[in-house]
């Protein structure tokens, strides 16, 4: 049996979660997110925490148990807490500015600036012209749409420009040798 899989995901007071066929939905202060249950996996609703289940041991849903699990808990996790990732840009006259919750125009070396809009749900904050946080309940969209920011200008391997992970490590390598 999946390690992960078999813990129950805990709900906390204010959530409430519903399991209509193949649908859960799960409700609380941040928002609402809506799934559908993949295979023949079943979720089900114990007192205060929730049971992912699977019916047999056959290889699919082996594999289908502790993802599935993770993904209800994710979503729990996003309308109680909401989910958050932040952005480091590094280079001379590198920066970004917000303007608006779900707007951001970045300076990236580029002879434009560029714009970059967020889908519904996802909002940015520039707490710092060098910072960028990603913010929404879920945790999918929120680790795509920081990706792609990223993605804009990726950090080089040579002066470490660009659009980083906070915290991310660089590996540079040497510039050519001189003779």
């Amino acid at each position: 049996m999946s390690r992960i899989g078999r813990t129950p995901i805990p709900v906390p007071e204010g959530v409430t979660v519903t399991v209509e066929g193949r649908t859960v939905t799960v409700g609380g202060p941040g928002g609402t997110l809506s799934r559908q249950l993949p295979g023949e996996i079943t979720l089900r609703q114990e007192g205060s925490s929730l049971l992912v289940e699977r019916p047999d041991d056959q290889r699919h849903n082996r594999a289908l148990h502790g993802l599935t699990r993770s993904l209800v808990a994710n979503m729990v996790t996003g309308v109680t807490a909401g989910f958050v990732k932040e952005l480091e840009i590094v280079g001379v006259g590198y920066r970004a500015t917000a303007k608006g919750p779900g707007e951001l125009e970045m300076a990236l070396g580029f002879s434009h600036t560029v714009p970059v809009r967020a889908p519904e749900g996802i909002t940015f904050e520039v707490p710092a012209p060098t910072r960028i946080r990603v913010k929404g309940i879920d945790k999918e969209l929120v680790g795509q749409v920081a990706a792609n920011v990223r993605g804009l200008r990726r950090p080089e391997p040579y002066k470490g420009k660009g659009v980083r992970y906070a915290g991310e490590r660089v590996v540079r390598k040497a510039g050519k040798a001189a003779k």
